[in-house]
């Protein structure tokens, strides 16, 4: 990649993968990215679970009710947890760390995506964290955040439409109606 301004205008989210696997060397960087992320006065309040196997991938692809069942035909799949016990800003640490992931597949040339597992629920009401927990043996001291699927990219996506920025969201000194 160029620049970072770049990968930002690149990355996309990316649900379909071929299925060519990751190398070790690219899981390898990815979970090294991770676990340089940034966190709050550095307690590094998260764990990361990689999933390689398919049979597994397909489960995970069914534990919440909208936007998981591409996790069925991904290669790879970083499972992001968050300790609570760490600290009062798990949640947030483990999203940078998620999206620390994103951006660093982009940077490999693999797609990825984000799968929302805190705060969701499965079609019969379960909640998704309750799933992923019991199905990779994760204490119930730790919570799941996220999954962020990563494969070779299987479908091609347009680059961030600059046009489409939303300049009325930012707000320059106080906050303005």
């Amino acid at each position: 990649m160029e620049s970072f301004s770049d990968l930002v205008r690149l990355r996309r989210s990316m649900r379909k993968f071929t299925d060519e696997p990751l190398t070790p060397e690219q899981v390898e960087t990815l979970l090294k990215s991770a676990l340089m992320a940034p966190s709050s006065k550095g307690k590094h309040a998260w764990h990361f679970i990689v999933v390689d196997d398919k049979e597994m991938l397909s489960r995970l692809s069914l534990c919440k009710t909208v936007g998981s069942d591409f996790l069925a035909g991904a290669p790879l799949a970083v499972v992001v947890v968050g300790d609570p016990a760490e600290s009062d800003v798990w949640v947030e640490d483990a999203s940078v760390a998620a999206t620390i992931l994103l951006y660093q597949a982009e940077d490999l040339g693999l797609g990825a995506c984000w799968i929302q597992i805190h705060n969701r629920t499965a079609p019969d009401g379960t909640p998704s964290e309750n799933i992923v927990s019991e199905m990779l043996n994760i204490p119930a001291s730790l919570q799941p955040v996220a999954i962020v699927a990563v494969g070779h990219k299987g479908m091609e996506r347009k680059p961030f439409n600059e046009e489409r920025l939303l300049w009325e969201k930012v707000h320059v000194g106080t906050f303005k109606a």
